[in-house]
């Protein structure tokens, strides 16, 4: 690969005569707030050890909600590296991630390189969110990139791209059923698996203060009760909900600043509004999950299917019968 850069433009570097223009890097400037050894396992993932070494591209993988974007831009800000953020969808195309041809005001074709190019070609890290909702068609154009080879090729602008030594990924998942499958060749590709739960009582009240810092300590106190709660009962609702909840409930406690409703009354109705009239009591929304999901119920075999409850061959034929038989004969 042959690369020049545009000094003149700045966001612009030639390879190999196709001019890219790069993405601009994503803003640090979030603090990350407890769970400090999973930030530095992610730290770890990006070390060189040896000259011969290479870094680990980990999957950061928890419910939504809960910060693993965040922890990827907390450990490139530790770095002090450019932070680049491609966000994966069902519909993302190989050209999107790699590189896009857009039509320029002169009628001719402009080539735009993706988060994820740019944070190779300027030494940066790139975040991949969200990375099993993309298809595998997409993944696949990223395998020599997640291997020891660690360049790309854009059939589009007919490239080859390599990454600079001090290039650096993640890729976030989400725990959830509106994902894709990703293929085990990439899977292999993306390791460690770095696995982020919920923050403890104390680490998401100050999470709720930094982001909320005018939010009262009553109604903090609320919120965080709420989604600790919410934790032990192995619901979904995230440190993200409660931040959302919170917004809310102090928006309408200003502006009913004149009448006499109770803050309790205003926060339950925020709740509500938020995240469903369900969350108003979590004992019960946990107690319907459980049984939706079985509960305690034994799982069907085939002899459930196939034989009635009096055949022998079921299961679960009790044989009394013919053990009180057997008793005679002894």
């Amino acid at each position: 690969m042959h690369k020049k850069e545009n000094a003149a433009e700045g966001r612009v570097i030639e390879i190999d005569g196709v001019a890219l223009h790069l993405s601009h890097p994503h803003s640090v400037d979030s603090e990350w707030i407890g769970q400090t050894e999973i930030l530095h396992q992610l730290l770890a993932c990006w070390l060189v050890v040896d000259k011969a070494d290479l870094p680990l591209a980990p999957r950061l993988v928890g419910p939504p909600g809960i910060g693993k974007t965040a922890l990827g831009m907390a450990a490139a800000k530790m770095r002090g590296q450019p932070l680049y953020i491609y966000q994966c969808t069902a519909d993302t195309r190989p050209e999107d991630l790699l590189v896009t041809p857009v039509l320029a005001e002169n009628g001719k074709i402009a080539y735009h390189a993706s988060p994820l190019v740019t944070a190779m070609l300027k030494g940066g890290v790139c975040l991949l969110d969200e990375g099993n909702r993309m298809n595998e068609k997409s993944w696949a154009s990223l395998a020599p990139l997640l291997d020891h080879r660690r360049y790309v090729e854009s059939i589009v602008a007919g490239i080859s791209i390599s990454a600079h030594p001090d290039f650096r990924c993640a890729v976030t998942m989400n725990q959830d059923e509106s994902t894709y499958e990703i293929p085990d060749y990439i899977l292999s590709r993306l390791q460690p698996t770095l696995q982020l739960g919920y923050p403890t009582k104390a680490d998401e009240m100050e999470i709720l203060k930094y982001h909320l810092p005018f939010a009262e300590a009553d109604i903090l106190a609320l919120t965080v009760d709420f989604l600790q709660k919410s934790h032990e009962l192995k619901l979904d609702f995230s440190t993200r909900d409660g931040i959302n909840l919170l917004r809310y409930a102090m928006k309408r406690m200003a502006q009913a600043a004149d009448h006499p409703v109770s803050k309790d009354q205003l926060w339950q109705e925020a709740l509500a509004a938020c995240l469903g009239d369900d969350a108003l009591d979590l004992d019960s929304l946990a107690e319907r999950q459980r049984r939706t999901l079985g509960g305690d119920s034994v799982p069907l075999g085939l002899g459930d299917f196939f034989f009635s409850q009096d055949d022998p061959m079921h299961p679960d034929f009790d044989d009394d019968d013919d053990d009180e038989d057997d008793d005679l004969l002894f």
